[in-house]
């Protein structure tokens, strides 16, 4: 075993050489008939006695070619897999950040997959269906916003809704130019299980294999997707407040679609995760069109979860929290309104997001305005919260913004007594105040003017940075 002076030394002269590794054919053949009859060395992947950079470049190999056999040796985490966390072990090991590979001990690595963009999905409307051409047999780019960067990503999509199969013939991921094109040079092809093609059946999600990508924080990306056929129901999330691009044919790796068919809407995506060498998490968002970002302006990520994200990778002690915007526009907690309530998308959308440490719920208001007791709805939270707790989530309450005015107006006493409730029950970790920052003092019924879209529900950008601003950042770093 070398010594940690050694190792470092190796790594640092043997990196050098692993791009010409790596495209060796099969390495696997390197080991004798000799070696394979010993026990398994954990580490020592190309079975030479020693523990090296050289065995660093074999998982590498190894992970650009996932089709080759399983070797024992390259498994570092002993669970039966060969992947990016192995790879982030033997990196770490050869830097001499841990000290041992395996040996009936597994090393204790906190790399994990967070998610660091993310949107819920839902049956889209018979309005909100894609423009001609559609999305058979053509090509869609759509945009979102990153929060945390990092150094390899995986692309999430469904058919949650779908009443036959999603063909997505490519898939590339590059960073945004602006409008419908891409800085060219970032362009990569995304694959599944190996392969350009997927094919998601209908019902289903699926995730995309680990994609090396020097991801940059805050960044707009470029999900472009060259579809085949497409079903005639179709998930998405119609609340995107940025705009996506049709163009006939396969124009996967257009630099960009001058003659474009443009549409405010998102389809098939719902998430990106990130993995890195770093100790990050996510703060997942439950809410409603305030949330989704109703008032905001297209194009420019001024929703309160924008500002938000801003506010925490700014801060050096929030810096490795990521922001996943849960919100769909008219959703209800417990009937009615668009999307699945949020008591029946709680689990999908909160708690089984990658790396969420932590939640906000900002929920409830639309329940009001249908007519919702106070009694009712603080159920559901304390159900959130149960849920939350269980699986080690630190859950957080706000409050319900002001309603005079609006179409909700006459329900004010549900709403007090909800706002009531969740500031003075203890039963949130803790609570954001989101009515106190922008009610009008002079009627606290209502919206500050400066802070009202002009509906006296939803909030204009002044009024979401106003939001944003108040949440106390400590709270992420608990």
């Amino acid at each position: 075993m070398f010594n940690l002076k050694k190792r470092v030394l190796s790594f640092l002269i043997v990196l050098g050489l692993i791009l010409s590794v790596c495209n060796v054919g099969n390495v696997s053949g390197i080991a004798t008939a000799a070696t394979q009859a010993r026990a398994v060395v954990y580490g020592d992947c190309n079975n030479d006695g020693s523990i090296d950079a050289l065995d660093f470049a074999y998982i590498k190999q190894y992970l650009m070619n996932p089709g080759q056999a399983f070797k024992e040796e390259m498994d570092l985490n002993l669970d039966k897999a060969i992947d990016a966390v192995d790879f982030a072990i033997m990196k770490k090991y050869l830097l001499g950040m841990i000290d041992k590979l395996p040996e009936g001990e597994i090393p204790v690595i906190t790399n994990e997959w967070v998610g660091t963009w993310g949107t819920a999905p839902q049956l889209t409307e018979q309005n909100n269906m894609p423009p001609s051409p559609g999305l058979s047999n053509n090509t869609l780019r759509q945009v979102v916003r990153v929060s945390i960067g990092g150094n390899q990503v995986r692309l999430k999509f469904s058919n949650q809704y779908g009443n036959s199969p999603v063909v997505m013939n490519s898939v590339h991921l590059a960073v945004s130019a602006g409008g419908s094109s891409i800085q060219t040079g970032t362009d990569k092809v995304v694959k599944f299980d190996g392969k350009e093609s997927v094919t998601i059946a209908a019902g289903k999600t699926v995730t995309s294999d680990p994609l090396d990508f020097n991801l940059t924080k805050l960044t707009n990306m470029a999900i472009t997707i060259y579809f085949g056929s497409v079903p005639s129901a179709l998930t998405g999330h119609p609340g995107s407040r940025t705009t996506s691009y049709i163009q006939t044919g396969n124009a996967v790796a257009s630099a960009s679609m001058p003659s474009a068919v443009k549409t405010d809407h998102w389809y098939i995506i719902t998430g990106i995760d990130v993995y890195t060498e770093d100790k990050y998490d996510a703060v997942a968002i439950l809410g409603d069109s305030i949330t989704d970002g109703r008032g905001s302006t297209t194009n420019e990520n001024n929703r309160w979860t924008d500002v938000f994200a801003n506010r925490l990778l700014e801060n050096p002690a929030t810096s490795n929290i990521s922001v996943l915007n849960m919100g769909i526009g008219g959703n209800t907690i417990l009937s009615g309104g668009l999307g699945p309530t949020a008591l029946t998308r709680f689990d999908r959308d909160i708690l089984e997001q990658s790396g969420v440490k932590y939640a906000i719920i900002f929920e409830g208001v639309n329940d009001i305005g249908s007519g919702a007791t106070s009694a009712n709805i603080i159920n559901a939270y304390r159900q959130f919260i149960a849920k939350a707790h269980a699986k080690n989530i630190r859950i957080y309450g706000a409050t319900i913004t002001p309603i005079g005015g609006s179409q909700y107006a006459s329900y004010e006493k549900v709403r007090t007594e909800v706002n009531n409730w969740i500031r003075t029950s203890g039963e949130f970790d803790a609570v954001i105040d989101f009515d106190a920052a922008v009610r009008n003092p002079n009627n606290q019924t209502m919206l500050l003017g400066t802070y009202d879209s002009g509906d006296h529900l939803h909030l204009s950008p002044a009024g979401y940075k106003r939001m944003a601003e108040i949440i106390d950042l400590t709270l992420f770093t608990k």
